[in-house]
């Protein structure tokens, strides 16, 4: 009997070690209303909440992972460095190597807000090749620059920044009205926090791209998601794709983990999105 015990623990062992440290590619295809026909078959890995962790040697096998996606573009969606642990070399050298493989854009997430820092982190970031986006918009262009119409721009997370509440609502004040120009084609948003995705919506976002919810940390069979950030138990946005009328937002359950320090029934994910040009679409 005892052996058996011993068996079934170190199986156990064995599955949490597994499914807290095996990489997970999941591939999603959007269809977009309002999409650029010359963005048809756009694909965008999203790296969200590394938190510092390492998957192999250096991130060997997270690299590995993102170049045989063949993105043309890399997300950063927030939390790439953690507050609880900031060894910053870890996050720094992984994006480094990531914008060899394609470009990368990096908006900050709650941790990285929290950084003393941040400053001088998110100037190695840019020096290492990767654009920050912080409070600030960009074109998207496909291929060579004025070849293709730009589909709208990433733009930043919404960081909250020293001694402000973490469960404040930000509201689209002077920050935000470059984001919320109707001139643009397709606005695609970068938001470290999914729970404000009526927020996003309603300033006019086509794609969101997020993550901060880490999945719901424990993951139940047929329910989801156990318990978020900023959304408490059993959080509606904890991964996959949602749709608020014509606004969508893809959620990565991410790949790190923070305070709790553990994943269960919720492997570390890479998002790999496809896009195409749709009709428009209705819905919550």
């Amino acid at each position: 009997m005892l052996c058996l015990v011993l068996l079934l623990l170190a199986a156990l062992g064995v599955g949490a070690v597994w499914g807290n440290r095996s990489l997970q590619v999941q591939e999603v295809a959007v269809d977009c209303p309002g999409l650029p026909a010359a963005f048809q078959g756009f694909r965008l890995a999203q790296v969200s909440d590394l938190h510092n962790a390492t998957f192999g040697r250096d991130n060997a096998r997270l690299l590995a992972a993102l170049a045989q996606a063949k993105p043309e573009i890399i997300l950063l969606t927030g939390d790439l460095a953690d507050s609880r642990r900031t060894h910053l070399s870890v996050a720094l050298s992984f994006a480094r190597q990531a914008a060899a493989i394609a470009p990368v854009y990096y908006v900050p997430g709650n941790h990285e807000a929290r950084l003393a820092q941040y400053a001088a982190f998110a100037a190695a970031l840019e020096a290492a090749g990767v654009q920050v986006l912080a409070n600030r918009a960009v074109p998207l262009v496909r291929g060579s620059p004025g070849g293709s119409p730009s589909p709208g721009w990433p733009t930043p997370a919404l960081p909250r920044g020293p001694g402000t509440p973490a469960r404040q609502r930000p509201s689209w004040g002077t920050p935000w009205r470059p984001f919320a120009c109707p001139a643009r084609p397709f606005p695609l948003l970068l938001a470290h926090r999914p729970e404000w995705f009526p927020l996003y919506a309603e300033g006019g976002a086509a794609l969101v791209f997020s993550g901060h919810a880490h999945g719901g940390q424990v993951r139940l069979p047929g329910i989801g998601g156990l318990f978020a950030p900023g959304q408490g138990l059993f959080p509606r946005y904890n991964g996959g794709l949602y749709r608020r009328g014509q606004a969508q937002m893809v959620v990565s359950r991410g790949l790190g983990n923070s305070l709790f320090p553990l994943r269960v029934g919720n492997r570390p994910e890479v998002v790999v999105a496809t896009l195409h040009p749709a009709p428009s679409v209705e819905g919550q």
